[in-house]
């Protein structure tokens, strides 16, 4: 998710919250929300003292102005008057800019329920003053936020794009760049290479940055490329991959949402070859 324009991140919380303060609570991978089933949003701090929740507060900044915090609850616990949803679930019910904070603070709550204790000794882990970090006072290990990088490559051949539909998207018709995570000791473009090999068995080069986006399911940055064909003919990894074809710019296929880079880098790629 893109952060805000207005956003101001922060980890400290201010003094005392004030009522208006957006809440980012997760009782396990769910987000809590208020409003109605058909009309959720995010809860201000005065609705959640009001219905009497809890749970560990952690700072993540500021909108506009206004604190946000995340909160991170027990798996069963929902306050009374609200309901937990898949963050996906929301996606176009709730405003782009409560997207991109829940996904923030969905990360700073997953690094917070599995960095507890220390995974070198097993000792409580404490918080560190000044940046987002736990440190064993036994042995010394320190844990940032888990970040897992991981690409995405558009390929091009001429006018030509090459879109890909994942077994994830099994239930589905929708189309999209090829992506994965990149491995110990190799590097994004290195990554690019071996992927595109790996799942449909071509070779491409002239690769071309074109941005990156935090994306937190669960706490990945992806970083997106647009690389040319350099040979091979189409041939599938079945463990990944439906199908990939090659796809005129004015005709693609039902394509990953509009929150996602994936949908930007089709979407621009698209419009620079339909433009050559």
């Amino acid at each position: 998710m893109n952060t805000p324009p207005d956003f101001d991140p922060a980890r400290a919380l201010p003094g005392a919250l004030p009522d208006d303060a957006r809440v980012y609570a997760y009782a396990g991978s769910r987000i809590v929300v208020a409003g109605s089933e058909d009309a959720p949003r995010i809860p201000t701090w005065r609705e959640w003292k009001a219905a009497g929740a809890d749970g560990a507060v952690h700072g993540l900044g500021a909108l506009g102005g206004t604190p946000c915090v995340a909160v991170t609850l027990r798996d069963d616990e929902v306050p009374a008057g609200m309901h937990a949803s898949g963050l996906r679930a929301l996606f176009f019910r709730i405003p782009d800019v409560d997207v991109s904070l829940a996904g923030r603070a969905s990360q700073v709550v997953e690094w917070d329920r599995t960095h507890r204790y220390c995974g070198r000794c097993g000792t409580p882990m404490l918080d560190q003053p000044g940046e987002r970090s736990r440190k064993c006072p036994a042995c010394g290990f320190t844990a940032w936020p888990r970040v897992s990088p991981a690409m995405m490559a558009l390929v091009t051949r001429g006018r030509e794009l090459l879109l890909a539909r994942s077994r994830r998207f099994a239930n589905t018709s929708m189309y999209s760049a090829l992506a994965g995570f990149v491995e110990a000791g190799e590097t994004v473009e290195d990554c690019v290479v071996r992927e595109v090999r790996e799942e449909v068995g071509l070779e491409v080069g002239a690769l071309r940055y074109f941005g990156s986006q935090s994306w937190p399911f669960p706490h990945s940055l992806m970083i997106a490329f647009t690389a040319e064909y350099a040979g091979g003919d189409i041939r599938l990894d079945d463990d990944e991959i439906v199908d990939a074809q090659w796809f005129a710019p004015d005709a693609l296929p039902p394509m990953p949402p509009s929150v996602s880079i994936a949908r930007r880098l089709i979407e621009a790629t698209a419009a620079r070859l339909r433009a050559a």
